[in-house]
């Protein structure tokens, strides 16, 4: 951490498209609401770009991490498929496989959220749905139900885990946006949070300083005293710790 501060320096992995509105040529790109999280949570957000050559620097320097939603493709190999070596690794996935291994490895704090979320999955071993929709019977739009500013539908938290003890709740209305869904919760970590349905909601590696992960987008809801703003809060202070 650095000396001239007590704010801990938190680095937010970036997304990344090829072309957009914002540039015809790659670029990369992120929601501001993950910074604002973090600052309002009492660390210092900083965005980083996929270079491997820093990927120890980012893992000394650093403080915690977090593993951003997005919507890119994963590999073959996550949902259980045998890999399609003709098939192009996506960018994020390149620098995201090892470098969140790497941050398991090393106990670093590390929250991960929606996709971020699933990587830290598929790193730990977990095979994937592509399609929770069709993999499932269920009555919730896991991805279209309600704008992300909105409470989409209720998870059920796991009491005598790490995600109870910072929410303080047993039920939490969270909002929604993703279509692939963990299978099963990998060898390692603990199940802290389901849907009605049975979609995996949250995950959480026990034996870690702060290793932990939820489906839904906490960073819309940032008021005082949410239970979502105290989840950044309980990673800054891991990573101040």
């Amino acid at each position: 951490m650095s000396a001239n501060t007590s704010r801990p320096l938190i680095g937010i992995l970036l997304d990344y498209a090829k072309e957009g509105s914002f540039s015809s040529r790659p670029h990369y790109a992120l929601r501001q609401a993950y910074f604002d999280a973090v600052d309002c949570a009492g660390g210092i957000p900083l965005g980083l770009p996929y270079q491997s050559r820093l990927r120890m620097e980012y893992l000394d320097r650093l403080d915690g991490f977090i593993l951003p939603g997005g919507f890119y493709p994963f590999p073959d190999s996550y949902y259980g498929d045998r890999e399609n070596s003709s098939e192009p690794v996506h960018p994020r996935v390149s620098f995201e496989e090892e470098f969140t291994k790497a941050l398991l490895d090393q106990d670093k704090p590390l929250l991960g959220i929606c996709a971020g979320m699933q990587a830290m999955g598929a790193a730990l071993g977990a095979k994937m749905y592509r399609d929770v929709h069709g993999a499932i019977e269920t009555h919730i739009d896991h991805l279209n139900e309600k704008p992300a500013e909105d409470i989409a539908h209720q998870v059920t938290i796991s009491e005598g885990t790490r995600l109870h003890a910072i929410t303080d709740c047993t039920a939490l209305g969270v909002n929604t946006a993703h279509r692939e869904a963990l299978m099963s919760v990998p060898d390692g970590a603990i199940l802290n949070a389901i849907a009605p349905d049975g979609v995996i909601e949250g995950i959480e590696v026990p034996d870690h300083r702060f290793a932990l992960a939820v489906q839904w987008h906490p960073e819309f809801f940032l008021n005082r005293g949410d239970p979502n703003l105290a989840i950044f809060e309980a990673l800054i202070a891991a990573a101040r710790a």
